[in-house]
């Protein structure tokens, strides 16, 4: 029987926690009901996840008190976290690749018997946890195999399949379609109906508005407060988030663009994957948008394009004349980028430097006649491209595992434009990135345009798509379903063409 004798099911109180010379979090404060939703926002290097790790006992805190249905609590590592009912999804994923759904789910219990695992059980328990999410998961699946929509659901499944008190999700609809994300939602809702509590982490403002009862939000290590959602705007949270206003959210797009592509896609068909028959242009200057539900295709034809799977038929032609990626390497010969969705396993080298990340994409052009490295070089136009996007870093010389979520997608998206690409894909450019820094990506996006690249965005945001896109073309069962001009942008007209139904008339 869970105590319910405090007003609150969370509290941590004065939390305060640096990491030798630079303070996180000074004296930040947050309470969560019994069966609420609270979000908890702030800009990218606020202190949201130090906080959440110091409640899930990755971290530990310099200063504060943390109370779990009015008992202190002090966990050490997260296996206390987890004993006291503290379950957290990371952005970040922490799956095991070669073992199934099902033991992923279930690691906690692998071992509990002295004798024998009853797998049969294990994994009907699992498929039946998967059902009741709502999604088409196989428990017996690896989880290598998996899509990245499915493996956080998976992260998820795993997260309520403990005795969870407070569960805390950070950033989990970054790769959902509309669909899943309704989905996640309805679920959210039955786990507060049973009194858990949630702490939802995400920069879609749009989400909060929609499932969150309470808003805490903070700004530089320091909370500015909490808020019923009942009593404040989107306006008003951004001033909290970043302590001014936020006007244009999306830049103005009215560049010159090319009358003849750049890049053309004819008819091009996967060997491994379920893409078929896609065809497609993109101009000089051009920011071409790719929607569609999850599973339609968008990112596989983004990797097909890029050499990093293997097409079974078609044709790519780059200004007139027809080429062949076999592999990333070919891509990159050619001149094309891909800043991929997958940023911990694709976009990033985690343990690298941000420099050598942002370098390694173009050696040639830091490189003195024998081969060496110009350091000089190379740290100037490192440090040009931290300034622009604005990665909060002390140095360019630390390790990206070290940097925030959305300063991560900054390197990754940095890696691409240290080169001067004729085509870059760019598959969820702000996945994790908080409000201020997409207008820095948005109006870089702009920039590269500028320069009479051909930019192709693949988002599963349609605000965003239709904010930054000049026409977008829609996916549905991995080919390109239907185009989109300017004057047709409509969520209602891209979900129409993701399901396979015509316009209306």
């Amino acid at each position: 029987m869970q105590n319910t004798t405090s007003e609150y099911r969370l509290e941590m109180r004065g939390i305060s926690k640096s990491f030798g010379i630079v303070s996180v979090l000074e004296n930040v404060n947050i309470k969560v009901k019994h069966g609420e939703i609270h979000a908890l926002l702030g800009e990218n290097g606020a202190g949201k996840s130090t906080l959440m790790k110091i409640l899930s006992g990755v971290h530990q805190k310099d200063a504060g008190q943390v109370f779990l249905n009015g008992e202190e609590i002090n966990p050490k590592n997260t296996h206390d976290g987890q004993v006291l009912g503290i379950n957290v999804v990371y952005q970040e994923l922490s799956l095991i690749n070669d073992l199934s759904v099902a033991e992923n789910i279930y690691l906690h219990k692998l071992g509990a018997s002295k004798f024998w695992m009853n797998w049969k059980e294990i994994n009907k328990d699992a498929q039946e946890l998967l059902d009741s999410l709502g999604f088409v998961i196989d428990a017996t699946a690896t989880v290598r195999d998996l899509s990245i929509v499915q493996k956080q659901v998976v992260e998820i499944a795993k997260a309520i399949s403990e005795d969870t008190k407070v569960l805390v999700l950070d950033e989990p609809t970054t790769v959902f379609d509309p669909t899943d994300t309704q989905k996640l939602f309805d679920n959210l809702f039955k786990l507060k109906e049973r009194g858990i509590s949630i702490i939802y982490i995400s920069h879609h403002l749009e989400e909060i508005f929609k499932i969150a009862d309470t808003v805490t939000v903070l700004r530089d290590g320091i909370d500015t407060g909490s808020v019923p959602i009942k009593d404040i705007d989107v306006d008003g949270v951004i001033r909290m988030m970043i302590g001014r206003e936020l006007k244009d959210l999306y830049p103005v797009r009215n560049l010159k663009v090319g009358s003849v592509p750049i890049f053309e896609v004819k008819n091009l068909t996967a060997k491994d994957t379920f893409v078929h028959d896609v065809s497609f242009s993109v101009k000089p200057g051009e920011v071409l948008g790719i929607a569609g539900l999850g599973g339609s295709g968008r990112t596989e034809t983004a990797k097909l394009i890029f050499g990093a799977d293997k097409k079974k038929s078609g044709q790519l032609f780059l200004n007139g004349e027809e080429i062949t990626t076999k592999s990333p390497v070919n891509a990159v010969d050619y001149e094309i980028g891909l800043v991929s969705e997958n940023r911990k396993e694709e976009g990033v080298f985690l343990p690298l430097s941000i420099r050598k990340n942002i370098s390694v994409t173009d050696f040639k052009a830091i490189s003195g006649k024998f081969g060496f490295i110009n350091v000089e070089k190379e740290v100037k136009n490192v440090q040009n491209l931290v300034d622009k996007l604005n990665i909060k870093t002390p140095s360019v010389e630390i390790a990206v595992k070290n940097l925030s979520g959305g300063n991560q997608q900054k390197v990754a998206l940095a890696k691409w434009l240290s080169i001067d690409s004729k085509v870059i894909l760019i598959d969820e450019p702000t996945r994790g990135v908080d409000v201020g820094a997409k207008v820095e990506i948005y109006n870089l996006i702009n920039e590269v345009a500028k320069k009479g690249v051909g930019v192709i965005v693949i988002s599963s945001d349609m605000p965003e798509i239709m904010g930054i896109a000049d026409r977008i073309l829609v996916m549905h069962k991995g080919t390109m379903y239907g185009e989109l001009s300017k004057e047709e942008f409509s969520e209602e007209n891209i979900l129409r063409y993701a399901i396979g139904k015509p316009l209306k008339n």
